[in-house]
């Protein structure tokens, strides 16, 4: 997924109750503005128009073109701001800039009066979040970050891939999604158990979940995660997936501008999910690849580093109420032992810290030497009304679609806040009813489901590292999840986050879609997380543009070798 947002700042705007009582001034400014944006724009055409650049002066270029953009943008917002109040309050019809059919002002030509306004631009969806006048700030703030966090993922969305309707299409290997036994799912789902109509099933729930839904995930959640004592149903909250657990947590726990922690890097998910509605502050606890002394291991966390990043919070003035663990961990694929787990929660009970546990994955080891060791394995936890868990089915049974999510705390008060936003996240009485049928057959699953997808993940993870090592790109070797979080850091000349997002960019034109290491919080550029629980040709397919991309890089950075070399 892009993170626009990167370079592009969030306007504040201007509250609706400070509009200037003048309105005369309104068509002496629109009219300085409109001179104001030809003159940058004549300004940027000389800037950027010399022919026969070098890699370095195109770098340059494309940077000078992405600061036109963003000052286009806030002009934009002025030009239709001033318009609009010069038009409605002095029935003044004020000529724009004549367009071309991309949206692009040409330069040398003056709009021509006539009877009727020239049309107001057409703005993308993000422009138009900056020019928009129904749009609270906050509803500016949030559209604008929608499009800057979705903009590549909405591309895709428009232009999938498909080997007989669109074989030029987007190939997906950046969101976390297991297609690996959509044949067994499909046929499961199909079975008759699975199809039921009944009244309460088509009526509003239980805004906790359905009480034979909780039941099913107690007793789901004590099987595998191997629970000492039988799960209660009242502990478990049911949503329409992870991330709304998340974001309901982060609500019922801080307050707008605290803050959790959370080893660096990590899903960028939360951090959308944790802004949305919360305004909940993530502070990254970054994780270095490079063995140390005192880093034994490549991501590796230890108490020390929690207690350094929390000290440095406090000591500028952020309040922080949790930890947030992710088990098997996203991107990295690693697995806390029982007794990291433990040091990890008796960091948070020392300083009166929740801590939120997603294991979403935790079905997803396909190595069949490792051992995973759900919390709700532990017999006694340090502080288990500050320990709240997540798990979904999207990733482990392939099933995203169904957006589920489960809380298991034992705390009765987050039980009880977080139940409330059922009333807007609930789940179909139908999806619930198939998702208990699927939950509570665990012959099937443990006889046809879980060793079918252990096996295709692991012959998929073979398949993709062994193409990886061929091309000699390292990788981060792991045992679980849908994915290898690889080091492209070669192919950066400098090694740069910049650098980092020409390259995610070059993949894009491809039509291969990968998430790269800036939207983990990675605090090293050049990583990349690379999906493989995919269906055998289409990984094939995307490795192919893969290989393509870097050579195509490896070819340029010769190239800028070369005239580096010429200019000494």
């Amino acid at each position: 997924m892009s993170h626009w947002s990167d370079t592009l700042p969030v306007p504040s705007g201007q509250r609706r109750d400070q509009v200037p009582r003048d309105h005369s001034i309104y068509p002496q400014l629109l009219e300085i503005t409109l001179h104001l944006r030809q003159a940058m724009r004549e300004h940027f055409v000389q800037l950027t128009s010399r022919q026969g650049l070098s890699l370095e002066e195109r770098k340059h270029t494309q940077a000078i073109r992405e600061k036109e953009a963003l000052l286009s943008c806030l002009i934009r917002r002025m030009i239709n701001l001033l318009q609009s109040e010069a038009a409605s309050d002095l029935e003044l019809q004020v000529p724009l800039p004549s367009e071309d059919s991309r949206g692009d002002v040409r330069y040398g030509e003056r709009a021509q009066l006539s009877g009727q306004p020239d049309p107001v631009p057409q703005l993308s969806d993000c422009e138009a979040a900056f020019v928009s006048r129904d749009l609270s700030n906050r509803g500016i703030d949030i559209s604008v970050f929608y499009q800057s966090s979705f903009q590549d993922y909405n591309a895709y969305q428009k232009d999938k891939y498909h080997k007989d309707k669109n074989t030029l299409g987007f190939i997906n290997l950046g969101t976390s999604e297991n297609k690996l036994c959509m044949d067994l799912i499909t046929e499961r789902l199909q079975e008759r158990d699975m199809n039921c109509i009944e009244d309460a099933l088509l009526q509003y729930p239980d805004w906790r979940g359905q009480p034979f839904l909780r039941e099913e995930v107690a007793r789901f959640l004590t099987y595998y995660c191997r629970a000492p004592t039988q799960l209660d149903p009242e502990n478990v909250v049911v949503l329409n997936g992870c991330c709304s657990v998340f974001s309901a947590l982060a609500m019922v726990l801080c307050d707008p501008g605290e803050a959790f922690l959370v080893p660096a890097p990590f899903y960028g998910g939360f951090a959308f999910s944790s802004r949305l509605y919360a305004k909940v502050e993530l502070i990254p606890v970054y994780l270095e690849s490079e063995v140390t002394v005192t880093n034994t291991q490549p991501f590796q966390l230890t108490v020390d580093k929690l207690e350094e990043a929390l000290l440095e919070a406090r000591f500028e003035g952020k309040k922080v109420r949790g930890l947030v663990l992710i088990n098997p961990q996203n991107p990295v694929g690693d697995i806390y032992s029982p007794d990291s787990l433990m040091k990890y929660l008796e960091f948070a009970k020392r300083y009166n810290l929740h801590v939120i546990i997603d294991e979403i994955y935790m079905l997803s080891v396909f190595d069949e030497s490792i051992t995973f060791h759900s919390v709700l394995s532990m017999k006694s936890l340090p502080d288990r009304n500050r320990t709240h868990v997540i798990w979904g089915t999207s990733k482990d049974f392939g099933i995203s679609g169904f957006r589920f999510g489960a809380l298991y705390t034992h705390n009765k008060e987050v039980v009880s806040a977080v139940s409330a936003f059922g009333y807007l996240h609930s789940i179909s009485g139908i999806a619930q009813h198939k998702l208990c049928q699927l939950l509570q057959n665990t012959e099937w699953i443990d006889k046809v489901y879980l060793p079918t997808n252990c096996y295709r993940l692991r012959e998929a993870h073979k398949y993709i590292t062994a193409k990886l090592k061929a091309l000699e790109i390292p990788f981060h070797n792991s045992s679980s999840g849908l994915y290898v979080w690889i080091n492209l850091k070669k192919y950066l000349d400098p090694c740069t986050f910049e650098e980092e997002r020409l390259l995610y960019c070059r993949f894009l034109d491809n039509k291969l879609l990968l998430s790269r290491g800036k939207a983990y919080m990675c605090k090293e550029p050049g990583w990349f997380c690379l999906i493989f629980a995919d269906e055998l040709p289409r990984l094939k397919l995307a490795m192919r543009r893969f290989c393509d991309v870097l050579q195509e890089q490896k070819e340029a950075l010769i190239v800028k070798q070369l005239e580096d070399a010429m200019r000494e």
